[in-house]
């Protein structure tokens, strides 16, 4: 014997609420970078823990988890470790992918002011929201570079 609708209905309903909950929650990339050089990221949670790598400053890092005065993240390879939040900045920085123009204007046609290498650090001033990213190199020369050109973002 079937279930009655109403009890059907209230079923459906009740799921696509936990569904609706459940996305909500979906947060977007958060980033933060390296505050200093010699930042240390540990195996765990604790500086007792197995030191795994040391930054140098303004590393980008993706944020995935807190713990008390701790920050779960990933690098650009995709390790993940734990680095105390006394050494995140939430100055942001892109790393160039590869070898990359900067251009005076988010345009693929605009003059390109200069060019950055792989790993080269730059801040993130703005993400215009375009494909394209408002960046400052730190000999202070601002330009534009694309989105997929840069991991940090």
């Amino acid at each position: 014997m079937s279930k009655p609708l109403i009890n059907r209905a209230a079923y459906y309903l009740h799921v696509g609420a936990l569904l609706a909950l459940a996305a909500g929650s979906v947060h977007a990339l958060e980033y933060r970078s390296s505050a200093r050089h010699g930042v240390i990221l540990y195996e765990a949670p604790n500086e007792n823990s197995t030191k795994r790598f040391v930054l140098s400053a303004n590393i980008p890092l993706e944020l995935i988890a807190e713990q008390g005065n701790w920050l779960r993240v990933r690098d650009r390879d995709g390790t993940l470790a734990w680095l105390a939040k006394t050494d995140a900045s939430s100055t942001r920085y892109v790393q160039v992918s590869k070898l990359a123009d900067i251009r005076v204007a988010p345009q693929p046609q605009a003059t390109t002011l200069f060019k950055a290498e792989r790993n080269v650090l730059l801040q993130l001033l703005d993400n215009t929201g375009t494909g394209w990213l408002k960046v400052k190199h730190r000999d202070g020369q601002t330009g534009y570079i694309r989105i997929e050109e840069v991991w940090g973002v």
